[in-house]
């Protein structure tokens, strides 16, 4: 039982190594939309870009859906406050969604849609109108991706694959004695 385990274990990392190996997603620039050259969209601010767009958060999401692949991608919503955290502390934001590509990459994805601005009263939202470049624009989206190397990937992997094998080995070990 225990060869067939050890068996088991080689081919899981082996395969994990591939996977840790294999080079991240060149993300292409969002269709449909003009690329923001606004100061902190460009070089200010390390893996940030900005884009104006009539693209609905729906079209949004589904293009970098089709564009971040990955078996193991995994999606996530966060609440829009979460924004000025994780992106910048001046960002406007309708929604913020996340693409992780375990132990590899993060990729925020952050809408603002002037006309559904939830931090603003409806009456108020026409102040937010977004132009840019003398064009009129339903949405600003960032993006922020936080990449790993090939080092950190491994280390990450690597150190929660053994942390999991010694909590398994100590619940193994200590004879559990539970009184009722």
């Amino acid at each position: 039982m225990k060869k067939i385990l050890f068996s088991l274990l080689i081919i899981f990392n082996f395969l994990a190594i591939w996977y840790l190996y294999l080079p991240l997603p060149q993300i292409p620039d969002l269709n449909y939309a003009v690329k923001s050259d606004l100061p902190g969209d460009t070089t200010q601010l390390q893996n940030v870009t900005g884009y104006f767009t009539n693209l609905s958060r729906t079209e949004v999401i589904n293009f970098y859906k089709a564009n971040i692949p990955g078996l193991f991608r995994i999606q996530l919503n966060y609440p829009p406050e979460k924004a000025k955290e994780i992106i910048k502390d001046t960002i406007q934001t309708y929604y913020l969604e996340e693409f992780v590509l375990p132990f590899k990459e993060s990729v925020f994805v952050n809408g603002y849609d002037w006309q559904n601005d939830v931090f603003t009263k409806p009456e108020k939202r026409i102040i937010n109108k977004i132009i840019y470049h003398q064009v009129d624009y339903q949405s600003k989206i960032t993006i922020k991706t936080f990449p790993t190397t090939i080092w950190q990937r491994f280390i990450g992997f690597f150190g929660t694959e053994l942390s999991i094998i010694l909590i398994v080995y100590i619940f193994i070990k200590i004879p559990w004695k539970i009184k009722v």
